[in-house]
């Protein structure tokens, strides 16, 4: 019988090429050179990558026997997961593999920006005994501004807390109470620009957080204060760094990641006090050789028809076929629910109703999970990993079923509680032979829109004008509505606009049109991958 052939297209550690031992044949190339990876690639069953190489359409076409692609780190920006998807491939990769890394160099980073360190080592090797010039301060009572507390912001939490720091963190979508476990005070973005001596990012790079610490935020802290960004670049603005430290509103930064990589050329650099590196987070041994050791147990389980823990595009046990199609709303359901409530929930409903219920549905409740942390969570979310989120955020989900559905043959909601007692549900079905995708509810609001990209909802007290101001402000900046609708409660009472548009709303055009209808709420939803 023939063994499974596994390629690995970049190298692989040592412990990670014993994980697969001799049950497979495991063959080598080049990946970042097409002309070998794409012959190679005609009777693989499995591919091994890291981040030189692409593992899109083309490459996945060339692979016919293909069940699983495997990138032995975390992100995925080489490999085309759509068309994988589309392909029956799996993708899996190795999402906690450098977390402690990452963590350490942040450290690493404040402790060397504290002390000087690069620049008096600098000095020192250049000739140069300049003790007081290179003067620095202590961490002992210092404030710590952590943005972001997930799987790193926590790490890093739990290893700068002996230096005697106070720790601060602004993370809208963990509980109060989860914070203070760990020892940390949750507070708004602007108290930790405020009073923080020292502030780290740790939040995924999103349409929300790229340019988050910018201008208007840098006018706002200490001039004493130390920035740190190990985690992506463009979450701060460059330019608005750049001006800050020229003015001496800012009094240092260590940065590993930059808004274009690799970057060898920055203004930055001509500061003495920035301490830059070139994206080394996840660059130790250790980090490398764990994600090694994870995709390759990952690779055997795929190969062998097992759970994957770590399945990025597809769930690893089985589903009714009746049951598959309800998987990509409930996610997009997820995702909508997330940018409604701008926070994470403290309880989670997921309701299904209708025939659909007499199935085995406990997929729909990790679909519906996996899309409400999407855009929350820096790491890949699957279905394994996101009741994990949830619980790490203090989130009770329960899962609800039902053969009755009076409206529809079958619906599917994700029903939350925030933190602060308000309500938020999103429904949705699949209507007809072609199972076309519609939103059926929002906020107790009834209407029939399909989930398109880019989506915006307006609250606001019904009256006449209201569809016409919101038309003239969009086409005024260029946004073309492909849909719109309106929904309300009573004549004269609260009212929704349910719009799909051809392209995303900027953000201050959301506010303006808001402050133009005197909106209650108005959020838009982007659900490009």
């Amino acid at each position: 019988m023939n063994k499974p052939v596994v390629l690995v297209a970049e190298e692989l550690s040592e412990a990670g090429l014993a994980v697969l031992g001799a049950d497979f044949e495991v063959r080598h190339t080049d990946g970042s050179d097409r002309s070998q990876l794409l012959p190679a690639l005609a009777d693989v069953d499995a591919l091994i990558v890291r981040s030189a190489t692409q593992v899109d359409a083309e490459a996945v076409a060339a692979a016919p026997k293909l069940r699983v692609v495997a990138r032995a780190g975390v992100g995925l920006d080489n490999v085309d997961v759509e068309a994988a998807t589309k392909a029956g491939v799996m993708v899996v990769n190795a999402p906690t593999s450098n977390i402690t890394s990452a963590a350490e160099h942040t450290v690493a980073l404040i402790l060397a920006s504290a002390r000087n360190v690069a620049q008096a080592h600098s000095a020192l090797k250049g000739g140069e005994w300049k003790r007081s010039k290179y003067t620095g301060v202590e961490l002992d009572e210092k404030v710590v501004g952590i943005l972001g507390l997930g799987k790193i912001g926590q790490l890093v939490a739990q290893r700068l807390q002996p230096f005697g720091v106070e720790i601060i963190a602004y993370d809208p979508y963990l509980q109060p109470a989860r914070a203070a476990q760990m020892g940390v005070r949750l507070v708004s973005l602007e108290e930790i620009l405020q009073q923080s001596d020292f502030i780290t990012v740790h939040l995924p790079k999103s349409k929300e957080t790229v340019g988050l610490i910018g201008d208007r935020e840098l006018h706002l802290v200490k001039p004493s204060v130390r920035l740190i960004n190990v985690a992506r670049g463009g979450i701060i603005d460059e330019n608005a760094l750049y001006s800050a430290l020229k003015e001496g509103r800012v009094a240092g930064a260590g940065i590993d990641v930059f808004a274009k990589e690799p970057c060898t050329d920055s203004p930055l650099f001509e500061f003495d006090q920035v301490l830059v590196t070139p994206h080394l987070g996840a660059s130790t041994h250790e980090a490398q050789e764990k994600a090694g050791t994870q995709v390759a147990r990952s690779v055997k389980l795929a190969l062998a028809g097992e759970f994957v823990p770590d399945a990025v595009n597809v769930q690893g046990g089985a589903v009714a076929e009746d049951v598959k199609p309800g998987l990509p709303l409930t996610e997009k359901l997820g995702r909508i629910f997330t940018a409604l409530a701008g926070e994470v929930a403290t309880r989670l409903d997921v309701d299904v109703r209708g025939e659909i219920a007499s199935q085995d549905v406990r997929v729909l409740e990790l679909a519906a999970l996996k899309g409400v942390f999407t855009d929350v969570v820096e790491d890949a979310v699957t279905y394994v990993n996101a009741p994990l989120l949830a619980r790490d955020r203090g989130t009770v989900v329960e899962l609800v079923t039902s053969s009755e559905s009076p409206d529809w043959r079958n619906v599917i909601s994700v029903r939350g509680v925030l933190a602060d007692g308000r309500t938020v549900s999103v429904s949705g079905t699949l209507s007809g032979p072609r199972q076309i995708t519609k939103i059926v509810e929002v906020n107790g609001y009834a209407m029939e829109i399909e989930p398109t990209e880019h989506l915006a909802f307006f609250t606001y007290t019904d009256r006449p004008g209201i569809v016409g101001i919101v038309g003239r402000l969009l086409g005024e900046h260029g946004v073309n509505i492909a849909s719109m609708q309106v929904s309300r409660d009573v004549k004269g009472g609260k009212a929704l606009i349910a719009l799909t548009v051809d392209s995303a709303i900027p953000s201050d055009v959301v506010e303006q049109i808001a402050g133009e209808i005197g909106a209650d709420s108005g959020r838009t939803v982007d659900l490009e991958d």
